[in-house]
């Protein structure tokens, strides 16, 4: 008699071996177009719909070693933590600070990353 155990069902991996055709000459040069493509909110961000890409226009923030045409981008989903990089709001406009938590600002979102133009 069989008897039947509960178990958790494993989700199948992803196997993009399926997708190519089999090789029967020269490789085709066009095959890396089936690879699955980066996505920058899976690779870094912690909450997709929290997170804000945002390009800086100017060298007004060349302090913080954010320069002109660089993307930031800005996660809302994390808490404010001493001395980090923030995005916060002021009458001009939008601002980045170093988070004072002895100052009072209205805090827009933590600067999680800083991506710089390489050419």
């Amino acid at each position: 008699m069989n008897e039947l155990q509960p178990h958790k069902v494993k989700r199948a991996k992803e196997d993009y071996a399926g997708n190519r055709s089999v090789q029967t000459g020269f490789p085709s040069p066009a095959t890396h177009y089936r690879e699955p493509m980066i996505d920058l909110n899976k690779e870094l961000s912690s909450s997709r719909d929290a997170t804000f890409f945002v390009r800086v226009k100017g060298d007004i923030w060349k302090d913080y070693n954010i320069l002109d045409q660089d993307v930031l981008i800005i996660d809302r989903a994390l808490h404010p933590s001493q001395g980090k990089l923030a995005l916060v709001v002021t009458s001009d406009g939008f601002d980045v600070q170093r988070i004072d938590t002895n100052k009072t600002v209205e805090f827009w979102g933590m600067i999680s990353y800083i991506i710089h133009k390489a050419v």
